[in-house]
């Protein structure tokens, strides 16, 4: 295939920049060895630290990504010389981070989703560490390669912004930044997601929740039962049992499950089901997400999950409530 010349110098441009913050990057992702560590202390002082910038082998949970933020932020604090600037605790959440390169006046702005957390008991299980880099090696290097072309390319002005987006896994980030205005005036907003592959057969992936497109909508619920305490031996007629609730809605979503359609998935655990054998809960908690390949068909099956919660709650004469990760109704 032929490349014209002027994308290939761009091209060239690009793959410069990525060799030239190569051993950076990697310190961000996982732990280097030493010669790595070296190379990159050389290069860069005191913004590379090997033994710290280690996201893969700290994973950290939503809203508790401090290490990375601070690792990340104290990169690009070595690195403001070449006019990155850094903004920590972003937008009123502590473990959000916004890093801004502008050029000249107005024009177009490009940002770059980081995400950086991981989950429990399992890490980084969906790859957030190389989201992470890959975000960081983009937006180096569209940073770098824009500002070396925008003379010849008659460009006034343009900002490239990282965002770091705490909890992905769970708690909304992007939700509240979103609401925090992170992203007012952004042009466009890029990321890669990496997805499980099978070996020999790189254009065939086998990531369960991937649909055409790769996208599915996703509806997030803690749903919470309240009933009424009793002693489960000397009168547990005189109780209300919010842990009946939380299996009879689990059973329900079970039988659902035959009657959605396979790209459908809803999925829970129960957060909190009593604190003694010898008492009848009182309160009992699940945790749900439910997801549709569209906004569209996830309005109905969200409707369908409630009405297994509903059933849930009538049958044993307990109180419902739901929590939409922040929005709380009964």
């Amino acid at each position: 295939m032929h490349i014209p010349e002027s994308q290939r110098v761009f091209l060239d441009k690009v793959k410069e920049v990525l060799q030239k913050y190569d051993a950076l990057l990697k310190d961000i992702n996982h732990k280097v060895n030493s010669e790595i560590s070296n190379l990159s202390n050389r290069q860069f002082g005191s913004c590379s630290r090997a033994n710290d910038l280690q996201i893969w082998s700290n994973p950290e949970l939503a809203y508790e990504e401090y290490q990375a933020h601070d690792h990340i932020c104290e990169l690009f604090d070595g690195l403001q010389d070449s006019g990155y600037r850094v903004h920590r605790k972003a937008f009123g959440l502590d473990t959000a981070l916004e890093v801004d390169y502008v050029y000249g006046t107005g024009g177009r702005v490009i940002a770059f989703n980081a995400e950086y957390d991981a989950l429990p008991g399992i890490g980084h299980a969906c790859g957030h560490n190389l989201i992470a880099t890959s975000s960081i090696a983009a937006f180096i290097a569209t940073c770098e390669s824009m500002k070396a072309k925008a003379e010849s390319l008659s460009v006034s002005g343009f900002t490239v912004r990282l965002l770091g987006t705490p909890a992905e896994e769970s708690g909304g980030g992007k939700v509240k930044l979103i609401k925090a205005g992170a992203y007012k005036h952004v042009d466009a907003c890029l990321m890669v997601h990496p997805i499980p592959m099978i070996p020999g057969k790189p254009d065939i992936h086998c990531m369960a929740t991937s649909v055409e497109g790769g996208f599915l909508a996703n509806d997030k619920v803690k749903v919470t039962f309240t009933g009424k305490p009793a002693h489960a031996a000397a009168a547990p007629w005189e109780g209300i049992n919010a842990l009946d609730a939380v299996v009879s809605a689990y059973v329900n979503i079970s039988m659902l499950r035959q009657q959605i359609l396979p790209s459908q998935k809803v999925h829970g655990v129960i957060v909190n089901g009593g604190d003694r054998p010898n008492v009848i809960p009182m309160s009992a908690t699940v945790d749900y997400y439910i997801r549709s390949p569209t906004k569209k068909t996830l309005e109905p099956l969200t409707e369908k999950v409630l009405k297994c919660f509903e059933a849930a709650a009538t049958a044993t004469g307990c109180k419902v409530e739901y929590n939409w990760y922040g929005l709380i109704k009964s």
